[in-house]
């Protein structure tokens, strides 16, 4: 049996029609159309219009490249076709009206892993779909200031060895994968399911000196591997891009950390709540896995700002659960003994 396309996948999705139904195949339609033009323009590297240059800081401080700015305006151009009231973006410091009337609100990461640009490693945009609140104060950023729990999809492109989308609109994770003999995205996974345990884990070691003590704790059990606590060997992987780290344990399965630690202006992490935890922590949960900010659940947490940052977990349900026991209530934790050493992750 032939795999469904796209199209097929959300004309299935709007069933009878409504105008949010309606304005998220729409939106999504119109993303497509916009991650294409990105992914061409990226296969044309060093080869096309240079692109890993840097512009100084965003928004929100971190370094601008070339291609973050050209798929932003991609994005938002795109996204003026759609029935889209309110576009917020990594690149822009408030929110853009697009049409007060339409029904939706995208929060977008326009290109996620600007670092691994020009070393040719798996980069990314990630988008949330949330339901457009009106502002009655005038604040455009009020649609954004919502939990997660209330998004109506969520997804990311990853710009790696296929262009693929992973997709879900509340029934489950789905992977597309973009055909270029049929010109549109097939479906290559439906309703991926993470395994609830794992024995690998994607962390930046380098900052383990900064770490508070449970992520120490919990990261120096996994390195003892089957003479420790844990009584098995793990595997450590980090690939410094959301979307690739993502798209791995959705695969197979793992956990992400990205904790925040003791460095200055790291204390509440460094992704962003709206436009990158929230989304992923979405995909996450409709894929049967979990996603924290080590203890509460990301898509519980309410927004104070547009920009706000946030530690994350996610990733399989049993090892979310541990890291989070790992915080509240070390004691419980029945495998750490006495009898175990304690080793450091750089200490013999």
């Amino acid at each position: 049996m032939p795999a469904a396309t796209l199209d097929a996948f959300l004309n299935s999705y709007l069933g009878e029609p409504d105008e949010l139904r309606s304005a998220v195949v729409a939106t999504i339609r119109q993303l497509t159309q916009a991650a294409t033009t990105i992914r061409n323009t990226i296969n044309q590297g060093v080869l096309g219009t240079a692109f890993a240059g840097t512009r100084g800081a965003n928004a929100d401080g971190d370094i601008q490249k070339d291609l973050d700015v050209f798929a932003d305006d991609i994005f938002l151009d795109a996204m003026r076709h759609a029935p889209v009231a309110l576009y917020a973006s990594e690149e822009l410091e408030q929110p853009v009206l697009l049409d007060r009337q339409a029904p939706l609100a995208i929060a977008i990461d326009p290109l996620d892993g600007s670092s691994n640009i020009d070393t040719n490693v798996s980069i990314g945009t990630v988008f949330s779909l949330l339901p457009a609140t009106g502002a009655p104060d005038g604040n455009p950023a009020a649609s954004f200031l919502q939990a997660g729990v209330n998004q109506l999809g969520a997804g990311f492109f990853i710009y790696g060895p296929q262009l693929a989308l992973v997709l879900s609109l509340g029934s489950g994770t789905h992977v597309f994968v973009l055909s270029t003999r049929l010109g549109t995205f097939v479906q290559a996974y439906e309703s991926r399911i993470i395994p609830q345990r794992t024995q690998e884990f994607a962390i930046n070691a380098a900052n383990y000196r900064h770490w508070d003590e449970a992520v120490r704790l919990y990261i120096d059990d996994c390195l003892e591997g089957t003479e420790g606590p844990r009584e098995k060997d793990f595997n450590m992987r980090w690939i410094a891009s959301l979307v690739a780290d993502c798209y791995r344990i959705l695969m197979r399965g793992g956990v992400f950390l990205y904790p925040g630690d003791k460095r200055k202006g790291y204390r509440q992490g460094r992704l962003r709540l709206v436009y990158e935890a929230n989304p992923i922590a979405y995909l996450v949960e409709q894929a049967g896995g979990a996603a924290t900010d080590t203890i509460t659940r990301i898509l519980e947490i309410e927004p104070e700002s547009l920009h706000q940052r946030v530690p994350m977990v996610f990733g399989s349900a049993r090892e979310v659960a541990r890291i989070t026991r790992y915080h509240t209530e070390p004691s419980a934790i029945g495998e750490r003994a006495p009898l175990f050493s304690r080793r450091g992750l750089f200490r013999a």
